[in-house]
C-alpha cells in the first residue's frame, strides 16, 4: 500500500529548485511527521532519518543499485553500465575488490604534496582586489588536475580530458545532466580511456589506469571504473569547496579557529559533509515487500535515500543545525554507507583538506559576493557553479 498517513501539505521531490535552495525545515519535518514520505507524482518513497539512511545502505539485499540511483533513469530495467556504482553483489563484490587494490589509501597520501602544489598554482591570481571565482578558479578545477595526475593521462592530453569533464557535468535546462551533450562527453573520454588502457596493459607504468589493467578486469570494466572515478570524485569536491567557501564565510568565528589552528582542518571537512552534503539524495530500488515506520513499501519501488537530510538528524547529532569544525561525532552517511560506500573518499578527503589550508594561507577572511553566486542543481547534486570572492586584510 502506498503511504497515506502523512500531512497533506508535506510535499518533497529532487527536482523542485525552489525547495532546493533551503530544504531542511522541510526535512525537519519529514523527519519528525513523515520519515517514510512518499511523492505520488513521480512515484517514490524517502528516507529523511539518519538511521533509517544508513540501516538501507548497509542492506544491499533489499536495497538495489541495478536499477538506478539517480531518479530519472530508475526504472524495472537493470541500468545498462558496467559501472559497479550501478552493479550489487555477487558482481558488485567482484569488481570491488579489484579495484580497491589499485586504489590504495598509500597511493593517495602520495599525491599530497602535489596537490599542495597545484592549489598554489590556483590560488596565485587571488590578490587584493582580483577578480576570483573560488568554484570556477579552484574548486572545479583542482580535482579534475588531480585526477588526471592520478590516472596518468599524458600532459599533451590533459586540457582536452578536462575539457569533455567539464562537459560531462553539462546541466540542461528541464532535463539535467542527462542529455546529448554530457552523454557524449562521456562517450568520447570512455573511449579515450579504452584506448589508453590498453596500451597501459601492454607497456604499464606508475599510474592508476596501469594498475587498473592489472586487477583481473576486462578493459571496458576498466575503463567504466575510470569514469565513475572521474564524474564522482570531480564533482563531489568541487560541490564541497563550493560549500566550503559560503559556509565559512557565514561562520567567521569558525573560519578563525581553523586559521588559527590548521589541525582542524580533516574535522572541519567531515563537518562540512555533514552540515551541506555534496549529493544529498540516493535512490535504491526494492527487492522485496518493507515494513517500516508502520508502512508497507512494495518490492519493485523506487526509494531516495535523503543523505542530506541525515546529516540534520538530531536524533544522531546534538544541536545539527549549528556548524562547528570540533564537533566531536563518529561518522555521517554523506560518502554512502556499506559496500557502496565510495571508494575515492579518502581522495576526497584529501583534497577538501590540502584546499581549504592552502585557500586560508592565501586569504584568511575572504567575502563571497552572494548577489554574483549561482547555485548548481541536479536531482542528486546540490551546491554553487559560481562563488566569486573578494578579500579582507
Amino acid at each position: 500500500m502506498k503511504a497515506t498517513t502523512q500531512p497533506l501539505d508535506i510535499y518533497w521531490d529532487p527536482f523542485d529548485t525552489d525547495i532546493d535552495t533551503d530544504p531542511y525545515d522541510l526535512w525537519r519535518r519529514m523527519r519528525d511527521e513523515a520519515p517514510v514520505y512518499y511523492n505520488d507524482r513521480f512515484d517514490f518513497y524517502a528516507y529523511s532519518q539518519f538511521a533509517d539512511v544508513e540501516a538501507a545502505h548497509r542492506d544491499p539485499s533489499v536495497y538495489l543499485s541495478s536499477h538506478g540511483t539517480v531518479l530519472e533513469i530508475m526504472s524495472q530495467s537493470h541500468v545498462n553500465s558496467g559501472s559497479m556504482i550501478f552493479r550489487d553483489p555477487p558482481e558488485h563484490t567482484r569488481l570491488r575488490s579489484m579495484v580497491s587494490r589499485s586504489f590504495t589509501p598509500r597511493r593517495m597520501a602520495s599525491l599530497e604534496d602535489h596537490i599542495r602544489t597545484l592549489c598554489g598554482a590556483l590560488l596565485a591570481p587571488w590578490r587584493d582586489g582580483a577578480t576570483f571565482d573560488f568554484v570556477e578558479d579552484f574548486g572545479a578545477p583542482l580535482p579534475s588536475m588531480v585526477i588526471c595526475e592520478l590516472l596518468g593521462f599524458p600532459a599533451a592530453d590533459r586540457e582536452w580530458a578536462k575539457q569533455r569533464i567539464d562537459t560531462s557535468f553539462h546541466i540542461e535546462p528541464g532535463v539535467g545532466m542527462i542529455n546529448d551533450i554530457s552523454l557524449t562527453a562521456m562517450i568520447e573520454l570512455h573511449g579515450y580511456l579504452t584506448e589508453l588502457l590498453t596500451a597501459r596493459a601492454a607497456d604499464p607504468g606508475d599510474d592508476l589506469l596501469s594498475g587498473l589493467t592489472q586487477c583481473e578486469l576486462n578493459i571496458d570494466e576498466c575503463a567504466d571504473f575510470a569514469v565513475l572515478l572521474i564524474s564522482a570524485g570531480t564533482e563531489t569536491v568541487a560541490r564541497l569547496l563550493g560549500w566550503a567557501a559560503i559556509v565559512l564565510d557565514n561562520h567567521p568565528d569558525e573560519r578563525a579557529k581553523l586559521v588559527n589552528d590548521p589541525s582542524l582542518t580533516s574535522n572541519a571537512i567531515e563537518e562540512l559533509l555533514r552540515y551541506e552534503a555534496p549529493s544529498p539524495v540516493q535512490g535504491r530500488w526494492t527487492s522485496r515487500p518493507v515494513e517500516i515506520h508502520g508502512q508497507v513499501i512494495p518490492a519493485d519501488s523506487k526509494v531516495l535515500l535523503l543523505t542530506g537530510s541525515a546529516g540534520r538528524d538530531n536524533r544522531k547529532y546534538a544541536a545539527p543545525d549549528r556548524f562547528d569544525v570540533e564537533r566531536n561525532f563518529d561518522h555521517h552517511v554523506s560518502f554512502g554507507f556499506g559496500i557502496h560506500f565510495c571508494l575515492g573518499a579518502a581522495l576526497a578527503r584529501l583534497e577538501g583538506k590540502v584546499a581549504i589550508e592552502q585557500a586560508l594561507v592565501a586569504n584568511p577572511s575572504w567575502v563571497v559576493d552572494r548577489d554574483r553566486a549561482v547555485r548548481l542543481h541536479t536531482s542528486t547534486v546540490r551546491g554553487w557553479s559560481k562563488v566569486p570572492v573578494g578579500t579582507i586584510r
